[in-house]
């Protein structure tokens, strides 16, 4: 079974390119979170933001395709992932803001 999880791309207001996810994020839906990574990262430019505040879970396979770009993006977060974003090591790789 597949675990519920949405994934949009926009723009913010100043133009950057940003990657919402809502619900969560597992070895079910992991591969369909990195292919949208993969799609929304610019090869040059701006970093890729990537908003988790509306995850609710977050699991290694999650954490990995977040690995695999931390040199081109940077993650909007929650109080609920930010520990576990600075635990795995991911904070120490990429920008890491906290709302």
């Amino acid at each position: 079974m597949t675990t519920a999880l949405t994934l949009t791309t926009g723009n913010d207001s100043a133009g950057a390119p940003v990657l919402t996810a809502v619900g969560e994020i597992d070895m079910s839906n992991a591969e369909t979170f990195a292919a949208a990574l993969h799609g929304a990262v610019t090869p040059a430019g701006r970093a890729l933001l990537v908003d988790l505040t509306a995850v609710e879970y977050l699991d290694s396979a999650g954490l990995a395709a977040l690995f695999r770009h931390a040199d081109r993006i940077e993650v909007l977060t929650g109080p609920l992932l930010a520990p576990l974003l600075a635990v795995s090591g991911l904070a120490d790789l990429t920008t890491v803001h906290r709302r």
